[in-house]
């Protein structure tokens, strides 16, 4: 059975909503895996929306370990301050004391579901992790919002999501999978009109996160995140996309930049599997 470890700070119903999928998934027999261990860096008591997800777990019987990160950087008087922007060596301790805990777990493939921290090399080199970043491997760099502002700007013909290798430097690793589709379709070119002659930095002052194209291109990614997760955890488990010492390859063990999963993503949307 392919085994999974499940790391996630659970902030909010968005960390339940991806555990969920997964866990559906393994039910219905889409995926033939099971989840070895949730790891949360909050621990009971610190969030009501971080104890709703305690109890999702534990109502699957899936073995729960909690490590505050909060209350260990108070404890040792960390700073989030480094020369050169790299990890404070209290968080590099913090990863050590995490990897003590899941000791007795030894997963094919890590998931981070809505996990806040950076992961430093110790953790990297001991697992592979994968992540979700809601833009293609070509497209924009940062937040789900910086990323739609950017589109905007360029007037970009497509956007997508993807699945990377998580890496010490952030959005970096190699690209795992990804999905992809037009905002430049039908559907969207009335969105585009009615934007034409202003810049995002006007739309974003004048509307926000309420500008119809921005709430349009968000829904067309969000509907494809939970099944891209879903589908690469699949052809990962299935060995049709490998991990192997930080390099992706395909079945026949040959570098790919990335598998491409729009075809099986369009399908899931589109009501036809």
């Amino acid at each position: 059975m392919f085994e999974l470890g499940w790391f996630s700070t659970a902030r909010g119903k968005g960390s339940r909503n991806l555990l969920t999928a997964v866990l559906d998934s393994i039910q219905t027999g889409e995926l033939k895996a099971k989840i070895s261990f949730v790891f949360c860096s909050r621990d009971p008591g610190e969030s009501a929306e971080t104890d709703a997800f305690f109890e999702l777990v534990k109502s699957h019987n899936i073995p729960l370990i909690t490590f505050s990160y909060q209350k260990y950087k108070a404890k040792v008087n960390g700073s989030d301050e480094t020369p050169g922007g790299s990890l404070p060596q209290w968080r590099l301790d913090y990863d050590s004391e995490v990897l003590k805990r899941l000791r007795p777990y030894n997963p094919q493939l890590c998931v981070l579901a809505g996990y806040m921290l950076i992961m430093g090399p110790e953790m990297c080199s001991r697992y592979n992790i994968i992540n979700l970043h809601p833009a293609t491997p070509w497209g924009p760099k940062g937040t789900w919002k910086e990323v739609i502002w950017e589109l905007i700007q360029q007037k970009a013909a497509e956007t997508g999501a993807m699945i990377h290798l998580v890496t010490p430097e952030l959005d970096r690793g190699p690209v795992v999978s990804y999905c992809r589709f037009s905002i430049q379709a039908e559907a969207f070119k009335p969105l585009w009109d009615s934007i034409s002659g202003r810049t995002a930095a006007e739309i974003k002052a004048e509307e926000g996160e309420e500008n119809a194209l921005f709430k349009a291109i968000r829904h067309q990614g969000t509907i494809r995140e939970l099944p891209l997760i879903v589908r690469s955890i699949k052809a990962i488990s299935e060995e049709r996309v490998n991990i192997c010492k930080g390099q992706i390859t395909d079945n026949r063990g040959q570098a790919i930049a990335g598998y491409d999963l729009s075809s099986e993503i369009d399908r899931i949307i589109q009501g036809r599997e």
